[in-house]
């Protein structure tokens, strides 16, 4: 198979990009010169390239060769995506193997990767990303109700709908003890998710709709405490059979990355019920789901120009509507309802360059403010350095999007500095 997946590639025309963010797991600083060699998964007799971390711990992005494009716009015996495996080094750190790395033709993939120090003496076994769900073989969805009486087990403990700063996810069935948990921020898990879940190709509206369905999906596990009322110690599972296909160490794509950043507080909701509408769905193709989304049947809509919320009305009702949680936990403030930018002053502004200070202090490339309360040219600067090392449009203005990455990236650096 992988013969036959190398002679196409090799034969193919199209490509997508890859870019690899390298840092250190015990304080998260950037890793510069780490040392990357790109292979093609199942022939690493030969590098195909090898490229080097700059002082953001990132590669420029390096363009690959993937299947045709059709491939990934239909359903296909063929696999849409090609696989790379990634050999990390990095003075001081552990090596690191990543195996399965997925290119999707015209989009940019985003490789995280962790190294640890050798003083710790832990070496993490490599890493293999298994198949996307849409070409793997995995279990169907075991329905639910899609709201949760008070009355069932997992009784409804929360007042209002928090997105929270972590998830716990249960690798495994909820009843495999020997899977591992893991603490994932909430924006990174769908992030995962959605990359795992559907094809970073697709139409933006068709990308949106499924990222709200499965956003929708885990805040109801975390508003309802499902798994935690039943007992457990996490909040979901990777198990498609009950929950979402989430992968440690995948990588993700950066047009799903931005969307998430933009919407990540955004869930369905039916009249008059509080929590979050256990938004379940199937692939449509090798499963059918009357009543839930069909992810493929999504896409098509999608191309014809329905928007997310009248793909999720399509599949879910006409009475469901999209709504925006209450908070965000983990961050020092909410957005102040505005945007900020060149002219902008005030505490906003203030508390903005603070913390783009803080995270310069680790991301040196982000150069230091005066903190006046002033959004001058150098504050814009920095913004726009910011959105430049974490993906975001390089607008130089601090959005929706940009105020709550600010806050995220903030918090992880102080945490670990407090820690430290």
């Amino acid at each position: 198979m992988y013969k036959k997946m190398l002679s196409m590639l090799q034969n193919e025309t199209d490509s997508g990009r890859l870019t690899v963010s390298v840092n250190s797991g015990v304080n998260l600083i950037p890793i510069e010169n780490a040392v990357i060699n790109i292979t093609y998964s199942g022939d690493p007799t030969g590098t195909i390239t090898s490229v080097t971390t700059n002082e953001n711990g990132q590669t420029d992005e390096i363009e690959l060769p993937a299947p045709p494009l059709q491939y990934s716009l239909q359903p296909s015996e063929v696999q849409p995506y090609s696989e790379y495996s990634l050999h990390i080094e990095a003075d001081g750190y552990e090596p690191v193997d990543i195996t399965g790395s997925e290119i999707l033709p015209n989009e940019t993939s985003i490789q995280p990767v962790i190294m640890t120090p050798l003083e710790i003496g832990q070496q993490e076994e490599g890493i293999d990303i298994g198949p996307h769900t849409l070409f793997g073989d995995y279990p169907p969805k075991i329905a639910e109700a899609e709201i949760k009486p008070v009355s069932e087990t997992g009784e409804i403990v929360l007042t209002r709908v928090v997105v929270p700063e972590f998830v716990v996810v249960h690798d495994g069935p909820p009843a495999d003890a020997a899977a591992q948990n893991y603490y994932v921020r909430y924006n990174e898990y769908i992030k995962n998710v959605a990359s795992s879940e559907i094809y970073a190709t697709w139409p933006e509206e068709t990308i949106r709709a499924n990222v709200i369905a499965i956003m929708s999906f885990t805040l109801n596990r975390v508003f309802t405490e499902w798994y935690r009322g039943k007992g457990y110690n996490f909040t979901i599972t990777s198990s498609t059979a009950y929950d979402h296909k989430w992968i440690y160490g995948r990588n993700i794509f950066e047009n799903i990355s931005r969307i998430v950043d933009e919407i990540f507080t955004s869930y369905v909701s039916r009249p008059n019920v509080l929590q979050p509408l256990l938004t379940q769905y199937c692939d449509g193709k090798r499963t059918t789901c009357p009543n839930w989304m069909s992810q493929w049947g999504s896409k098509y809509l999608g191309d014809q120009n329905y928007t997310a919320e009248e793909i999720l009305r399509y599949y879910y009702g006409e009475n469901i509507y999209i709504n925006t949680a209450e908070a965000v936990s983990g961050v020092p403030s909410s957005f102040p309802g505005t945007n900020l930018g060149v002219g902008s002053r005030g505490e906003d502004v203030s508390q903005v360059q603070e913390l783009l200070n803080a995270i310069g202090e680790v991301y040196t490339a982000i150069p230091q403010l005066n903190v006046d309360g002033i959004y001058g040219p150098a504050t814009e600067g920095s913004v726009r350095k910011f959105q430049e090392i974490f993906k975001l449009p390089q607008s130089g203005i601090v959005d929706y999007a940009t105020w709550y990455k600010i806050s995220q990236i903030y918090v992880g650096i102080s945490r670990i500095a407090e820690l430290n």
